[in-house]
Parts: C-alpha cells; sequence; structure tokens
C-alpha cells in the first residue's frame, strides 16, 4: 500500500510544509502502508493548459508537467490531502492539480488534514464534494489546525491530541484504501 502525503501549498513560507513534514512523520512510524510526500510545488503545473478535458485524455497529456504529475498520483492508493483554506475555500494551485487529471484518482482513498484561521473546516467540506465526482473517496477521520492556536510565531506546534486524531484518519486510509484496490485493478 502506497500513500502520499500531498503538500498542497504553492505559495513562499507556506505554513503546509510544516504540517505536511509532520504528517509524514507521524505516518512512517506506521507498519501497514509506505508514506511518501509528494510536494505539489515540486510540478510547477500551468493553470488548465490541456486542450482535452482529463476525463476523456485517457491519461495521454501533452504538457510534460502533467504527465509527470499524471504519473506520480497513479502510482499511490491514497493520500494525505494537505491543504490550506483562503478565502473560506480551496486553494486554487491544489484545486488546478486535482482538475488537470481524472482517472488517476479514481477508487483511491484520501484524508483530509487543513488548516487555517477556522481550522480550515469550509475547505474541508469543498473537498469532500470534489473528491466524490472523480471517485475518489474521504475518510471520515480528518484534522483541521488553527494557524491561530497551533503555531507559536513561525513554529508548528500542534495540540497533543492530533497524534491520535491523525492516527485514527490514517487507520480508515489504510482500511479503505485496500477495500478499494479491487474497483481499481478493474480500470
Amino acid at each position: 500500500m502506497k500513500i502520499a502525503v500531498v503538500l498542497g501549498s504553492t505559495r513562499q513560507g507556506r505554513k503546509g510544509e510544516a504540517v505536511a513534514h509532520w504528517v509524514l512523520e507521524q505516518a512512517r512510524q506506521r507498519d501497514d502502508a509506505e508514506f511518501a510526500l509528494l510536494d505539489l510545488a515540486d510540478f510547477d503545473l500551468p493553470l488548465l493548459t490541456e486542450p482535452t478535458v482529463p476525463g476523456a485524455a485517457n491519461r495521454n497529456y501533452e504538457t510534460p508537467q502533467t504527465r509527470e504529475w499524471s504519473k506520480a498520483i497513479d502510482g499511490y492508493d491514497g493520500f494525505v490531502w494537505v491543504s490550506p483554506e483562503y478565502n473560506h475555500g480551496v486553494p486554487a494551485a491544489l484545486k488546478n492539480a486535482f482538475d488537470v487529471l481524472y482517472p488517476e484518482w479514481g477508487h483511491k482513498a484520501v484524508a483530509i488534514v487543513g488548516y487555517g484561521a477556522d481550522g480550515a473546516v469550509r475547505a474541508t467540506e469543498h473537498w469532500r464534494v470534489i473528491f466524490a465526482n472523480a471517485h475518489l473517496v474521504a475518510v471520515r477521520g480528518q484534522l483541521s489546525f488553527s494557524t491561530m492556536t497551533e503555531w507559536a510565531g513561525s513554529t508548528f506546534a500542534p495540540n497533543e491530541r492530533r497524534a491520535k486524531e491523525l492516527s485514527g484518519a490514517l487507520d480508515q486510509l489504510v482500511r479503505l484504501a485496500g477495500a478499494l484496490a479491487p474497483l481499481r485493478q478493474q480500470g
């Protein structure tokens, strides 16, 4: 089982980097899946430049960055989605990264780790609806970090209970990704 921790902000000075590394550190203590970091900033995806819509492209993309992103996403059984909340919604760069692909998401599982002034709860709920359209199944467990209370200056300082919350969400994620495996194999 391979799970990617998707670092979904591309902003300079992004808080998500600390969150994603904390998630990865916690996840790598487990032995039920292989966890790796997938940093959206490494892909430099252009904004929806593919001439063919992803659902019809059948993984045949023209843009080199999209082809690399597609290959990366295809290599995972599930994801931990580390998403900021911007203006009560999902961030544009991460939404674009989701929208440039389609079949690569199908029948995989995702756990959402959000962060923002109010814990990114609105963005998290937006993501649940977005994911469902592409047959990406979100687990119930989620984490909602407050940038007002879980950072000491510029240092990420998650509440003590967060490790247990993450463990529960990862339990759900690994089980669901395993349960969806037969559907992924059918294509």
